[in-house]
């Protein structure tokens, strides 16, 4: 896996094309035993997020993007299980109101970064305004295409704040995508999640590839690097990010603080 996770990172400024990346790729893994390293990974992250919140210092920021069906939710739910709740904020992106609209489009997300100690996860992004944005033409492109730069100079000023930024582009087919809505008008578990907007969003899938690519060539940087998740296959795509999560904070070198007093001074009577 440590071979695979380090092709799936996106070298900076290197052009992208998610046409010849397979979704349903799994870099030589086979599900029997993923159960084993996924729980393995699962709890290094409880170990690693303790020793964040100890030494206060620094935070880390997940992003999450993707298609519609992509895995988002299911991403969180799996992999982030071992973590503990007090040090975790999620955050969901969705078509901004109120306060929002009133603010420069980073505004929201700035207020949503995590304080130091803990760990944010962001369910879709500022990279909404890249994508659905330019996608449906909701600004000229004179406009949204300056937030590339823009962008990568707000994650670098968050990176030299202390925040360690990783970004995962869960990455399906369109068939993939068709099996998971048919999943969802089926089970009645499910159902209430599909809208019929998400059928008109197929018809701009193309169109989502392209800003995808641009997105990902134009924001992958050395302090905040997208990965490319093949997530046809939902197993692979939980040991993938939880492998690279537990990397990045062990990347971090995490200390633990020292005490506030002598220790050897102090007694029980």
């Amino acid at each position: 896996m440590n071979h695979a996770s380090s092709k799936l990172m996106v070298r900076p400024g290197k052009k992208v094309d998610l046409a010849r990346i397979d979704p349903g790729d799994t870099h030589g893994m086979h599900k029997q035993a993923c159960a084993e390293h996924l729980a393995k990974n699962i709890e290094r992250l409880s170990l690693l997020q303790y020793l964040l919140y100890a030494e206060g210092r620094r935070s880390l920021l997940v992003v999450l993007q993707g298609i519609d069906a992509g895995g988002k939710d299911g991403t969180i739910k799996h992999v982030m299980s071992g973590l503990n709740p007090q040090g975790v904020r999620v955050t969901p992106f969705k078509v901004p109101e109120g306060a929002e609209k009133r603010h420069d489009y980073l505004w929201r997300v700035h207020n949503a970064v995590p304080e130091w100690g803990q760990i944010g996860i962001f369910n879709r992004s500022h990279y909404e305004d890249v994508l659905v944005v330019r996608v449906h033409r909701l600004v000229p492109k004179e406009v949204w295409s300056q937030r590339y730069r823009q962008i990568n100079d707000f994650e670098q000023m968050l990176s030299e704040s202390g925040v360690r930024i990783v970004k995962f582009l869960l990455y399906i087919s369109k068939e993939e995508q068709a099996k998971r809505f048919r999943l969802r008008l089926r089970e009645k578990t499910k159902n209430w999640k599909f809208s019929p907007a998400d059928l008109k969003e197929r018809e701009y899938w193309d169109s989502y590839i392209d800003a995808y690519n641009d997105m990902l060539r134009q924001c992958s940087t050395p302090h905040a690097p997208w990965y490319v998740i093949p997530a046809n296959h939902k197993w692979f795509r939980n040991l993938a990010v939880s492998k690279i999560l537990v990397e990045t904070l062990q990347d971090m070198k995490l200390e633990y603080p020292k005490p506030a007093a002598d220790l050897s001074k102090i007694r029980f009577e």
